[in-house]
């Protein structure tokens, strides 16, 4: 198929983990109605975003995948014939979680698992307490209407990610995000952190010739202490944005993508042609110098 609809979802989460999933599966509802054929749910979106703190309460909230939250996606995505890219804090054995996202076919088939591969350990993103790397490897799915890739939140910032995704054959990358500012932050650095975080994923679109879906959580949380930022964009393959949700707003959005566009970007811009791979090998060294 060269033309795909594919659906956004930026809501709102309570500490609530069924009350979240329900209103997830309403907004997929809604997506479908308008037309969506795939439907990307933002990062982590059963629960409060949990890592501000590491508490091992919070453990509590993981399950495994495949499992309870997969199984009530995986009949509303035969119901409504869509596919589903669902984040979830995945228990993979006692003592051993990921951040991992689901993808299920239109037919409701569990395709597999993406496990998050950068995780990030910073002031209120205290995520290497929760996640294990992902060992999964970067991963592509061919399902009924597209062929894509997920990467997570903080993959968003590495151009390795997306490029060896789209060497695997993806024509979207979707990235499922929770990310936000602190509420004693000033409007200048809120303003400088969204558009570094908007043009690096822009960026990926243009080195690889494919459409990026970027899926933001929005709303206060942490007591107030943190507003996530929204936010949501679609970016064409050249960079262009197709769509932008507003940052404080939630927001279900389906919008039209022509997939024959890469073709046309990759030929008049041949950026994967002029690649030398034969001088990449440096890249693999965790710094340049002596040691």
């Amino acid at each position: 198929m060269s033309k795909v609809h594919v659906g956004l979802v930026q809501m709102t989460c309570t500490a609530n983990k069924q009350e979240n999933l329900q209103k997830a599966i309403e907004k997929v509802r809604e997506a479908a109605a308008k037309g969506a054929q795939i439907v990307c749910l933002q990062e982590l979106f059963t629960s409060l975003y949990f890592c501000d703190v590491e508490d091992y309460a919070n453990f509590e909230l993981a399950e495994p995948i495949p499992g309870p939250s997969t199984d009530a996606l995986q009949q509303v995505a035969a119901e409504l014939n869509v596919v589903i890219i669902a984040s979830l804090f995945e228990k993979r054995a006692q003592g051993l979680y990921h951040n991992t996202t689901a993808v299920i076919d239109a037919d409701g088939s569990y395709l597999g698992k993406y496990r998050k591969m950068h995780i990030p350990d910073d002031p209120a993103y205290y995520e290497k307490f929760y996640f294990t790397p992902g060992d999964l490897g970067y991963k592509v799915w061919k399902t009924k209407y597209a062929t894509f890739g997920v990467l997570i939140c903080w993959d968003q910032w590495y151009p390795e990610a997306a490029r060896i995704t789209s060497l695997m054959g993806a024509e979207i990358l979707f990235y499922p995000t929770a990310i936000g500012w602190a509420t004693s932050q000033d409007a200048a650095t809120n303003e400088e952190q969204y558009n570094a975080w908007q043009t690096i994923q822009r960026s990926h679109a243009v080195a690889n010739g494919v459409h990026v879906v970027s899926v933001n959580r929005c709303g206060l949380e942490q007591d107030g202490a943190m507003q996530f930022w929204g936010g949501s964009f679609i970016s064409n393959p050249f960079g262009s944005l197709l769509y932008k949700a507003s940052h404080t707003e939630e927001e279900v959005h389906v919008q039209e993508l022509d997939l024959s566009k890469t073709d046309r970007y990759r030929t008049h811009w041949p950026f994967m042609r002029d690649r030398r791979i034969d001088s990449y090998q440096p890249i693999t060294k965790r710094f340049i110098d002596e040691g």
